[in-house]
């Protein structure tokens, strides 16, 4: 296991304590990429911030070396497919964010934001109806991301269980590069079939949109609504359950849930996004310290979200404080896209699930709850939970 996704022992939302000292004494340090190269590790929140904001360091990926074996569809750098905006520099970058942002309009969002609280509420109902003990990941925490993500995209009900599946396949760091290829090359395929049917007879669905309303070719298409399914469903499914795993372990924070900024606060204690990558363009200086051009820079988002010149006591978890700067959607021009739409579904789904059941707590000794530490995305395999059904 890597340091980047590490946790500390006995503790499932502390990155690991090294991360700590290095941010102390070395912020920008060596680091040997699995492929051998030679690049830096940074760990304090204001270099990290810098490295994600500076156009000095691209985010191309064919001259990025990956932190983590396993992580992408190959561990060597290599040119992204048409349309993977992430993995793109300006110009082609500019030209697909503004394209995708002008899809995230207001009418949409506040009619995305109704959609939410139905879907929660169903969700609640139907755990409520069971009664439990029931896994929150899959009865509440998975289904409400997945069901609006797929209804952003007009995804056929149908066909959403295998896009749960197969994302869960490119999330893991112990599946090879050739079965990660295999799985993106078979999502990939199904988007660009569902494109075409959209082109036919489009909806009101964001596919349908960017394809009636751009010159995007059916391949950028394809690509682009692959990486929104995998931004929008695995990150958001995960903070839910993970978040309200570190609420029943801080019963004291519930109350302030509701209040302005709080979900600020968790997506920054949390942190489920292990790493950045950069490439330098040029020779330059670093927090002191010289990097070459062509070498990569990782960046550790839970050490800058734990970055105690930033944050007061950055290891407890405070709803009440402002968590303002903290870089769990990144920074710069590649900061997340759809984190508008994250926020509210945290927002609705959190307080939501602890209104209906004020007595929610796990239903097995916490050792024994499935920790994703096998994952690019950090989080929780299963989280079994019961409540008292009289309350």
């Amino acid at each position: 296991m890597s340091l980047l996704t590490q946790r500390q022992a006995g503790c499932p939302f502390d990155p690991a304590p090294e991360l700590a000292l290095l941010r102390a004494e070395q912020p920008v340090s060596p680091l040997t990429y699995p492929d051998g190269h030679e690049g830096w590790l940074v760990t304090s929140h204001a270099l990290v911030r810098e490295v994600l904001s500076d156009p000095r360091f691209s985010h191309k990926a064919e001259l990025l070396h990956n932190p983590l074996t396993g992580v992408g569809i190959s561990d060597k750098p290599q040119p992204a497919p048409p349309g993977a905006f992430t993995a793109m520099d300006p110009p082609e970058h500019t030209r697909y964010r503004q394209l995708l942002t002008g899809q995230f309009t207001v009418r949409r969002m506040r009619r995305l934001t109704e959609r939410i609280e139905q879907v929660t509420a169903e969700r609640l109902d139907a755990m409520q109806e069971q009664g439990p003990p029931v896994d929150l990941v899959q009865a509440f925490a998975v289904p409400i991301p997945g069901q609006v993500m797929c209804e952003l995209l007009g995804v056929p009900d149908g066909d959403r269980s295998r896009f749960y599946d197969e994302m869960a396949v490119l999330g893991r760091m112990d599946v090879s590069p050739e079965d990660k290829a295999a799985t993106f090359m078979s999502l990939r395929g199904y988007v660009a079939e569902l494109i075409h049917a959209k082109r036919a007879n489009p909806t009101d669905d964001l596919l349908s949109g960017l394809a009636g309303s751009s010159d995007l070719t059916d391949d950028e298409l394809a690509t682009i609504g692959f990486i929104l399914v995998g931004a929008g469903l695995d990150t958001t499914a995960n903070m839910i359950s993970l978040g309200a795993y570190a609420l029943m372990s801080h019963r004291d924070q519930i109350p302030a849930l509701r209040r302005r900024g709080a979900i600020e606060e968790l997506l920054r204690y949390l942190s489920i996004i292990p790493a950045g990558v950069r490439a330098a363009l040029e020779d330059l200086e670093l927090g002191g310290v010289q990097i070459k051009a062509g070498q990569s820079v990782t960046v550790s988002i839970p050490a800058a979200n734990r970055d105690p010149q930033h944050f007061a006591e950055p290891d407890t978890l405070d709803l009440h404080r402002s968590a303002s700067g903290h870089v769990a959607f990144g920074h710069g021009i590649h900061q997340c896209l759809g984190q508008q739409l994250a926020r509210v579904e945290m927002e609705v789904a959190l307080p939501a699930l602890f209104d209906r059941f004020p007595t929610l707590r796990l239903a097995v000794p916490e050792g024994e709850v499935p920790l994703r530490d096998d994952m690019l995305i950090y989080g929780l395999y299963g989280l079994p939970v019961t409540w008292d059904p009289t309350m």
